[in-house]
């Protein structure tokens, strides 16, 4: 398992330089910061145990297709004793998980931006922990003809209300911290009658739209 986190990682580094980025240089609080808050925003969640970081991994994973091992981001995060410079692929898994092209795109925004990072315009994009209240409602569409209302329960928590040509069905529920139009929607903890919590993923191809009911 080690062998393959470190294949993964090593390859973290090749599509880095491939995709422009520079090579390993000094990285201020300031950034990390930011990169932190960006990271914790789209996902609804903070990061302190072992467990947590274990999910942020298995997320960045689902979403970018690379491997950040929990030592990794528990160091970036301060919670290892180690204090070495993250390696600048890291960095650049990190920017394309909150949805920049590279970790230079991020620090051109934090810089535009006055030491605030905005959302990068990649398509709509939902984040439940700021963008939502108890009680609102969404419609979730993906090909062939999925439809699933739902309604938003507090704390990432939704409730299905109702659903057509979908393994979804009323009266489920799950946990989700961000939805993005036009990409794979990653649901956690979908619990179905008395079967026990797993993950589900919408609109493999193609991605789900979303629109407020």
């Amino acid at each position: 398992m080690q062998q393959k986190t470190k294949k993964m990682h090593a390859m973290g580094d090749i599509n880095g330089r491939q995709n422009g980025e520079k090579a390993d240089s000094a990285v201020s609080s300031e950034e990390l910061t930011a990169l932190r808050r960006a990271v914790e925003v789209s996902t609804g969640r903070q990061y302190q145990t072992p467990r947590e970081f274990d999910l942020l991994s298995e997320s960045i994973r689902r979403r970018t297709g690379e491997m950040l091992s929990r030592n990794t981001l528990r160091r970036i995060w301060g919670g290892m004793k180690d204090v070495a410079q993250p390696h600048r692929s890291t960095l650049a898994i990190l920017a394309r998980f909150v949805g920049y092209t590279s970790y230079d795109a991020f620090q051109e925004q934090l810089a535009s931006g006055g030491g605030e990072v905005s959302a990068p315009v990649l398509g709509r994009r939902l984040t439940v922990s700021t963008s939502m209240k108890k009680g609102d409602r969404l419609r979730l569409t993906w090909q062939p003809d999925r439809v699933c209302d739902v309604e938003y329960n507090g704390s990432l928590h939704f409730g299905i209300i109702d659903s057509k040509n979908t393994r979804l069905k009323a009266g489920d529920t799950f946990l989700c911290g961000l939805i993005i139009e036009g990409e794979p929607l990653y649901l956690d903890e979908w619990q179905h009658e008395n079967e026990p919590a797993v993950s589900y993923v919408c609109g493999k191809r193609g991605g789900v739209r979303f629109e407020r009911i």
